[in-house]
């Protein structure tokens, strides 16, 4: 019987003098007159050359010492969708300060509580966005990064790969947000990705479908095509989802990338697409739908490899134009990972068996850990074993198949239930647009599979039991149906279960 372990030789470590802002940059002065970064509407396009990019990175990056900053200082970023999003990221990291973004549409209390466990000693400020009560950091207005971005390069400062770069909040999917600690090797261990989910090459165009300061678009959608040398293309504010198509081909991008939701709502606006350009679709965030996947492949002849990952180590395995998943699961681990599915008592579980996805403590883009949290850090091992919360099951040749979060997974008669695999049944059902599955209670001590969906109208529960009954054992059929308006959804647009199980 084989184990549930993949095993691969650790990539290349980073040099021991490393800078992650200035490694992202690497390719700039070899190709400072092509285009970096275009952001793209309908209407218009406004476009930064490589040089351009590493000059306004290092002059925000001086304009920030000259404050009275210091490397290891902390600043807390609460900007908007702009362009100043990623050049303040990547300047704070080019001077040694660890910047810590946050989304904008985080209340007064999410962020005052951000501010108290983090300390920042400055705050660059846009108008029009929450900031926190109680702290004393200094608040740099938004504006003055403009004038920065002008002001005498300073070098990037170097040093241990190991030390903090950034800090980043988890969705809070397992109880509340959490600060995430990351080094700057972080940004070196993401090179697996490139050849493993992306097929990224200097001459690709991506296109992603993200904000700026959503950390899915600043990583995948910026930082990673601008350390290959390629060109990344970001919607301006405002754009709609129905629109995008018209930006993949007019601007000839030849990778996209985007959470499950606005696939859905592209396809739902345009079930025919020209993006003759196109090579292939990214998905990440959360479980791609079978339908949208193949509803996608119809629009546009091109796959969509998806990838699971995670804040506290991005992603790990995935799907690629070289290695494309097998049906129904998310890909295979990446070339030097180190990944084990696990039982509850820390050991492998056989192949085929479902288990918790685990990560080795060695893999460079692990989180140093959790802020100021050592004891919440070390739970979440066994042993040598970061666990990910992730129920998951590996096949005999490693591909990885996504069941749900251990916490999502449902009891019933004794049997565990993945939502996932109830949600891709009934996402067949012609009636029904989105659906969400979760154990919810009827009685105080009886709980049931429960089905929430959205639709154009309401569907009678017989029918929709008679159609997943046919297709499911009887354990796994929903025995409550409910017809919602929109499915609840925390901030960074996953699922929310926690408030899907409110007793019924």
């Amino acid at each position: 019987m084989i184990s549930s372990v993949h095993y691969d030789t650790a990539p290349v470590p980073p040099p021991l003098s490393f800078n992650m802002a200035a490694h992202v940059l690497a390719r700039a002065d070899a190709q400072p007159d092509k285009t970096a970064l275009a952001i793209v509407s309908p209407a218009r396009a406004s476009r930064w050359r490589y040089g351009a990019l590493a000059q306004a990175v290092e002059g925000i990056a001086a304009g920030l010492l000259a404050t009275g900053l210091s490397p290891g200082d902390r600043l807390l970023m609460r900007l908007g969708n702009e362009v100043e999003f990623p050049l303040t990221f990547l300047g704070a990291i080019w001077a040694g300060i660890v910047p810590i973004p946050a989304a904008a549409a985080l209340t007064e209390t999410e962020i005052s509580r951000i501010a108290a466990e983090t300390q920042p000693a400055a705050i660059v400020a846009a108008p029009d966005i929450s900031l926190p009560s109680g702290c004393e950091a200094r608040i740099l207005p938004a504006l003055a990064l403009r004038e920065m971005e002008a002001t005498p390069p300073v070098p990037p400062t170097m040093g241990d790969p190991n030390r903090p770069a950034y800090i980043v909040y988890t969705s809070g999917s397992s109880g509340r947000p959490r600060g995430v600690v990351h080094a700057h090797r972080a940004i070196w261990a993401r090179q697996m990705m490139w050849t493993d989910w992306y097929g990224l090459q200097e001459t690709d165009r991506l296109l992603h479908a993200g904000a700026f300061n959503w950390t899915y678009t600043l990583g995948t959608g910026l930082l990673d095509p601008w350390a290959v040398g390629a060109t990344a293309l970001i919607p301006s504010a405002g754009v709609a989802s129905d629109q995008v198509p018209l930006l993949l081909r007019r601007h000839d991008a030849t990778i996209f990338a985007a959470a499950p939701g606005v696939y859905r709502q592209m396809l739902r606006a345009a079930p025919r697409m020209d993006v003759p350009k196109l090579r292939h679709g990214l998905s990440a965030g959360e479980k791609l739908p079978e339908r949208t996947r193949a509803a996608w492949e119809a629009a546009t002849g091109t796959l969509v490899h998806e990838a699971l990952g995670m804040s506290e180590c991005s992603t790990y395995l995935s799907g690629s134009p070289a290695r494309p998943a097998p049906p129904g699961s998310s890909g295979y681990p990446q070339r030097g990972r180190h990944l084990a599915v696990l039982d509850a008592g820390g050991r492998a579980v056989p192949r085929g068996e479902a288990g918790t996805m685990a990560i080795h403590r060695g893999d460079p883009g692990l989180m140093l850990g959790y802020l100021d949290a050592p004891k919440e850090t070390a739970d979440r091992y066994a042993g040598d074993w970061f666990l990910t919360g992730d129920t998951v099951s590996m096949a005999d040749d490693g591909a990885v198949t996504y069941l749900g979060r251990s916490d999502d997974m449902m009891n019933a008669g004794g049997y565990r239930v993945s939502p996932l695999e109830v949600e891709s049944v009934l996402a067949a059902h012609p009636g029904i647009v989105e659906v969400a599955c979760a154990e919810v209670a009827v009685k105080a001590d009886t709980t049931v599979i429960g089905a929430f969906y959205t639709g154009p109208e309401l569907l009678a529960p017989e029918a929709l039991l008679a159609f997943v009954s046919d297709r499911l054992a009887r354990y796994k059929c929903p025995r409550v149906f409910t017809h919602v308006e929109r499915l609840p959804r925390s901030g960074n647009g996953k699922i929310d279960r926690k408030r899907l199980r409110q007793p019924i």
